[in-house]
């Protein structure tokens, strides 16, 4: 059995994210073998019941957390897929909520509006006081519809919409014209954009922050250089393809999300084509291994983990107020400038 050292030389709590590095599988499949909430294969049911003995996780139901100082029971929806964004945004939701003692209950919505129902459906069946969700596209007439129905407390994580619930963010728009400025700056006039999945508000947030710097220096954008990459890698190196099949190319790349800036550079790579000295590439999201590729990736680093935190703060005060007036908070993302824009050193 482990044990983690905290900085005041105490022991630190094991968190559910740890299990799920452990156990190599998803933060939702561990919430799923702990609370019964979907069958799991058995052998990563095994598997995740073995890292959580080896680092010495013990977890007791709603129940007993209740007896054991947890007060309230919160319920979180999002996509747990694997990627880094959501694993990260879940490590900040925990550890708030950890240290608030509420007990936490994650269900994974798969970016689907009809599983996002069911899951948000599923968590308030188990007497959720509270709920933090990621919301999909098409959430308004499914899961949003739960819970303005049971008057649940809620806060909507990275997606905002025009709602009256609490929301936290980052500043997409004006980070983005940060990064498309840069372009700018290093003289890019063919300037692309590889919007993320269509009717999410960071995707169009995104798009107007592009848009907007194009404007601000007096560059038309050509709409076909503006193209849909769907939030996946897949996605992204479909839309590099098309991008490069055009017969003007664009010189420089505005990417909208990291998982599809993966894609884009596969197709990058299948094409020949050297960064930046045939395209310059930028990225919204500055994924782990940013710094690892030849040469770096530009990006916007979003504080990912703050933004789940300070959800877990918004929702606490939710539910001791259930008639305060909702805010909406803006975190600001932070440029890091490496090789792939063009700087050098």
């Amino acid at each position: 059995m482990r044990r983690f050292l905290r900085n005041d030389g105490g022991m630190a709590a094991v968190t559910m994210t740890m299990v799920a590095r452990e156990a190599g599988v998803s933060v939702s499949t561990v919430s799923h073998v702990i609370n019964g909430t979907r069958p799991v294969a058995a052998h990563t049911s095994r598997q995740v019941r073995q890292a959580m003995e080896r680092l010495g996780f013990t977890h007791q139901p709603v129940a007993r957390s209740l007896a054991a100082g947890a007060t309230t029971t919160i319920g979180v929806a999002i996509p747990l897929s694997g990627d880094p964004f959501h694993q990260e945004l879940f490590a900040g939701i925990e550890g708030e909520a950890r240290r608030q003692k509420f007990a936490v209950l994650v269900s994974d919505t798969s970016d689907d509006p009809e599983r996002e129902r069911a899951a948000v459906a599923n968590l308030v069946a188990h007497h959720v006081r509270g709920m933090l969700i990621s919301p999909t596209a098409g959430w308004t007439s499914g899961a949003a519809k739960v819970i303005r129905e049971h008057r649940l407390a809620c806060v909507l994580v990275d997606r905002l919409q025009r709602a009256q619930f609490d929301q936290v963010g980052v500043e997409n728009e004006r980070a983005t014209v940060t990064l498309v400025e840069h372009l700018l700056t290093k003289g890019h006039r063919r300037i692309a954009c590889m919007s993320g999945r269509q009717g999410l508000s960071t995707t169009e947030e995104r798009i107007a922050g592009y848009r907007a710097a194009m404007d601000a220096a007096g560059v038309a954008v050509d709409e076909s250089l503006v193209v849909s990459g769907d939030s996946t890698d897949t996605g992204g190196r479909r839309a590099m393809r098309a991008l490069l099949a055009l017969p003007e190319r664009p010189t420089a790349v505005f990417i909208a999300n990291d998982s599809m800036s993966m894609g884009a550079l596969r197709a990058l790579n299948e094409a020949g084509c050297l960064i930046p000295d045939d395209i310059a590439v930028v990225c919204f999201d500055d994924p782990p291994w940013g710094d690892l590729c030849s040469p770096g990736l530009t990006a916007i680093a979003q504080p990912t983990f703050a933004m789940g935190a300070r959800a877990v703060q918004l929702l606490a005060k939710r539910i001791e107020d259930p008639e305060a007036t909702p805010s909406t908070l803006r975190l600001r993302g932070e440029v890091t400038h490496r090789g792939s824009c063009g700087c050098r050193g």
